[in-house]
This record gives C-alpha cells, structure tokens and sequence, in this order.
C-alpha cells in the first residue's frame, strides 16, 4: 500500500471548509490520521461520531508533542480568529511542521502572523479555496467540495518550498486546481468576485425583509431571486469577519458599484433606452463569456 501524503493532518476548527478537506482527504487515503480542533468538547464529539475526524480535541497544545514534520495543521476558523490560533502555535507547535490556512483575506493574515511571531515563518503557508455553500457547521462536511474548484496560494519570499510543496499536493489530492498570486492580488479580485457579492446579497435581503412592509415579498419570489440571494444564508460570523479584514478592496469595490448603480438608476428614472440596453447587452455578454470559460474548465477537467 502506498505511504498517504500526509501522517497525522490536524484541523483547527471543524466546520465546512476543515471538514470537507478533512473527509476528502479521509476519503483519497491521502493522510493516515485526521485530528480535529475545536473550542467546544460537543463539537468535537459530534465531528467523531459524524467520521469527519479520527478524534478531536480542544487545544493544539493536547496533541503538539506528537506531531513531526510530514504532519499537517490547516486552520480553518474565521478570520479575525487566526490570531488567537497563531498564538498556540507559536507556544506549543515545532518549526517542522507544515501550517496552511483557508481564510478568505490574506492580508490580514500575513499581518496576524507578522504580529504574533514577528515575522511570518517559513512553514507557514497562506491559502484560499475557492470553493464554499451557504451551509456551515460539522454537518456541512462534504469530502468532494473541493473537486474541479481552484485554490489560491498566496506564498511569500520567506515560505519554504517544502511546506509549499506539501500543501500545494494537499489539495490537488482532493481534486483541486491550485494557482498562486500575492497576496495583494488575491484580496483585490476576491473582494471584487466574492465580498462585494455577498454584500449586495446581504443588503438586498436585508431590504426586502425590514424595508418593503408587503407580506408577499418572499411568497412570489421566484428562481432568479433564490439563486442570486443563496449566499445570503452564509455563515453572518464568517462573513462579517472577512469585511472587516478586507476592508480596503471591499469599499472600492462597493464605491465603483454604487457609482453604476446610481447611473443606471438615472438612466431608468430618464428613461434612457440606449444607455439601458448598452449596459444590460454589455453585462449578458460578460456574462456568457465567463459560462463559457466555465464549461471549458470543467471540460478539460474531465478530460484530465
């Protein structure tokens, strides 16, 4: 049989994204152990019974001692909580360990670790997959979530090619497209394709509900609304986290988005057809663009 990729691979925080990896790596045999971290004793006890972790524990500072180097710690709390996890491992976990993260900001981060270790060390490898559901919590575990989805990494001049390595192969074992870019970068694009979505979600839900008093809103939505809104019943904790750890690229984003809003609105209230149809004919064709570049990834995928 071969050796698996990974011996012991611990999550630190078992919801939908350290669930699934850790299932889908359970599921690939690409690690022989998976040990979970989690700050309530229930959760771990229900990420046991539910097979998405071997065992679990409340502390990485239980399990530190039997960790060596071929090990992996994926921290997979919400964002503003990263400090506090750094914080143990700088207490309790060796320099030979691999530690990758699934954070949707990667500055801050980069920051967390600059604050607690004075630098950001090398085993410590900063990443983000793409890949998610409205859904959260242990019973969201879902081994195959990250098939055919990409992964960012975001490495610096200080990460060691072998922790990159070891992550890198990591998430190709569960199916996943890795790519790499700084970390400016990625928190400039994802706040413009990710934050500012679920900002617009959130608002126009929000709206909908506390602000138009008609009791029927809801009632006669149709297809449209529950497909553009679906991220509107993500995890609020996780996702107020992320807005304010991406602050800067987020309110850019909403600035230029609202500078359109406000034209588009005034080319409605004017009833300016041409300017309606450019913008509307402009946005169908970006659209489908990006569908079909979709089909074309997915089709090469298959293919591989």
């Amino acid at each position: 049989m071969a050796q698996p990729l990974i011996n012991k691979f611990v999550v630190v925080g078992i919801g939908l994204i350290g669930g699934s990896l850790a299932t889908g790596l359970k599921a690939r045999g690409a690690c022989a152990e998976v040990i979970g971290v989690a700050r309530k004793a229930e959760t771990c006890a229900e990420a046991i019974a539910r097979g998405v972790v071997d065992r679990a524990c409340t502390s990485l500072a239980e399990i530190a001692g039997e960790l060596t180097k071929g090990d992996v710690i994926f921290i997979a709390v919400p964002t503003l909580s990263v400090t506090s996890v750094l914080e143990e491992v700088k207490s309790n976990i060796s320099s030979d360990i691999t530690i990758t993260d699934g954070a949707s900001v990667k500055g801050s981060v980069r920051e967390a670790a600059q604050a607690v270790f004075g630098f950001v060390p090398e085993q410590f490898v900063l990443g983000h997959p793409i890949a998610g559901s409205e859904k959260s919590g242990v019973t969201a575990a879902n081994p195959n979530l990250y098939e055919r989805h990409r992964v960012i990494l975001t490495p610096l001049e200080s990460t060691a090619r072998y922790h990159f390595n070891l992550v890198e192969s990591m998430w190709q074992a569960v199916g996943a497209e890795v790519l790499s870019m700084s970390v400016e970068e990625h928190d400039e694009v994802l706040g413009a394709t990710s934050h500012l979505p679920h900002v617009i979600a959130y608002s126009l839900v929000d709206t909908l509900a506390q602000d138009i008093k008609n009791p029927n809103i809801f009632r006669y939505a149709a297809g449209g609304f529950r497909d553009f809104t679906r991220i509107a019943s993500s995890d609020p904790v996780m996702w107020h986290d992320i807005m304010r750890a991406n602050k800067v690229a987020i309110l850019q984003s909403m600035d230029l988005f609202i500078n359109n809003l406000t034209r588009l609105r005034s080319s409605i209230e004017n009833e300016d057809s041409e300017s309606l149809l450019t913008v509307f004919s402009r946005a169908k064709e970006a659209r489908d663009e990006f569908t079909r570049l979709l089909a074309a990834r997915h089709s090469v995928s298959k293919e591989d």
